[in-house]
């Protein structure tokens, strides 16, 4: 969640206070995961035994924004700053947009298709180079990002509805919605993952596919508004001597409601090219053998054991039989 690119946010969320990023600690995470499943059997065994440090370090990202002030314009792009129909004209080169747009504006309105690439190329030099903690550092970075690129108002300079009145529905659509509705989520495919002839293509395609749905985020908050009092879709509560405005249950399962299925299309969506760049990434560093970088040797013990999980991701069980990492006691941390 950008929100740090304002300060005197509104904080919005359900029951109590969340301070959330993007996702939200949940989803990032979630997806994160699913995203291993996909994987050829190549690469699965070693992303299978790292997925624990993947799932958690997923949201390091929004962690290192306290400490980075370079980070947060990775996360993002404000399509509207770069001019009329920039969402189709902005070039797929890094290099080119610079000679465009220059350096500073895209620093400040926020580059995040362009970032994935970067760390796509430092994904690959680490599989090359056969580092493992490296191939895990950026695995997880660029996982987030991805993440992060099909987040609408991760498109959009009114990317809180700052804009339009609508102060809150960052978190309300990224956050708060996924959680009060994550028992209902579809959390499988079918698809596998596949290597990207054009990395930079299919981050810009996913990216474009992003902005169009702002809308609908921004136009669907009013629809059903009109249902709720402001003592019905809002409660406040007094923190530090501040008055600080919290959605209501009623009124993020309403707002899910009327969105369904776009959120969680958007998830799974983010998890098939997760699975993509990161395979794609070790198909370009020349498919290197993993083995010697597994921590334990995989047996049919550990074989069957990723096969038991993958049957539960293409039933959509994973929660049911409590499979899912960001769900289990102790995956919070942070939020």
């Amino acid at each position: 969640m950008m929100f740090s690119r304002k300060k005197g946010l509104l904080l919005v969320a359900v029951g109590l206070l969340v301070i959330c990023s993007s996702w939200g600690f949940l989803m990032h995470r979630t997806i994160t995961q699913l995203s291993v499943y996909q994987l050829p059997k190549e690469v699965q065994p070693f992303f299978y035994q790292n997925m624990e440090y993947l799932v958690r370090h997923s949201v390091r990202p929004d962690e290192r924004r306290n400490s980075d002030s370079t980070e947060a314009t990775k996360h993002f792009i404000d399509f509207e700053a770069y001019g009329e129909d920039a969402v189709h004209k902005m070039p797929f080169d890094w290099n080119a947009a610079v000679a465009i747009y220059n350096k500073d504006s895209l620093l400040k309105y926020g580059y995040v298709p362009y970032w994935v690439i970067v760390m796509k190329d430092r994904l690959t030099n680490a599989f090359r180079k056969g580092l493992k903690d490296s191939i895990l550092f950026y695995a997880a970075d660029m996982a987030h990002y991805i993440e992060d690129a099909h987040v609408p108002l991760h498109t959009t300079i009114n990317y809180d509805g700052q804009l339009s009145n609508q102060k809150g529905i960052h978190s309300l659509w990224e956050s708060v919605v996924p959680e009060v509705t994550f028992d209902q989520f579809s959390l499988k495919a079918d698809k596998k993952a596949s290597y990207l002839k054009n990395p930079e293509k299919e981050i810009w395609k996913a990216v474009r596919h992003t902005f169009t749905l702002v809308p609908a985020v921004l136009e669907g908050e009013r629809e059903v508004s009109k249902q709720f009092t402001d003592s019905t879709k809002y409660r406040y509560q007094k923190r530090n001597g501040r008055d600080f405005r919290y959605y209501t249950t009623n009124f993020a399962k309403a707002y899910g409601k009327l969105l369904e299925p776009t959120i969680n299309k958007q998830a799974l969506r983010a998890a098939n090219l997760v699975a993509d760049f990161w395979y794609t990434a070790w198909v370009d560093a020349g498919k290197p053998n993993l083995t010697p970088l597994l921590t334990k040797n995989w047996d049919a013990q550990a074989q069957e054991k990723l096969q038991s999980e993958i049957r539960a991701y293409r039933k959509n069980e994973l929660l049911k039989k409590e499979l899912l990492l960001s769900k289990k006691e102790g995956s919070k941390g942070g939020e």
